[in-house]
């Protein structure tokens, strides 16, 4: 079983990379609509409130909230950035980070409050 795990966990860590670095080209190959973005930007708004908003809770930091605030309102200025892919991509790409970056402290912090 924990050579199973492993195995899956090298697959994982080789293939994630390569798929990020990937997405870009696959998104000109799918040709997704200017809409998608907004559609995206509609589903994280509410689904990392309530995940950020959940951690603050449980541990009380304020950091990855307003972490997230940050990533949000950066991708959502980028989503507006339509007509400037440079811009969209350059707003997209840091709000994404910052919000990730959001979810893994708070992630973490929650892990601590409750181990």
């Amino acid at each position: 079983m924990s050579i199973g795990a492993s195995a899956l966990c090298l697959i994982h860590c080789l293939a994630l990379p390569i798929l990020i670095a990937a997405l870009p080209a696959l998104a000109r190959a799918l040709d997704l609509r200017e809409g998608f973005h907004l559609l995206v930007l509609a589903a994280a708004i509410p689904t990392s409130a309530v995940a950020l908003m959940a951690g603050h809770r449980r541990h009380g930091a304020l950091v990855p909230v307003f972490t997230g605030i940050a990533g949000l309102v950066l991708m959502t200025i980028g989503a507006l950035f339509t007509s400037r892919a440079a811009a969209e991509t350059a707003l997209t790409v840091a709000g994404s980070l910052l919000l990730a970056s959001a979810h893994i402290a708070n992630w973490r912090l929650r892990a601590r409050a409750t181990g």
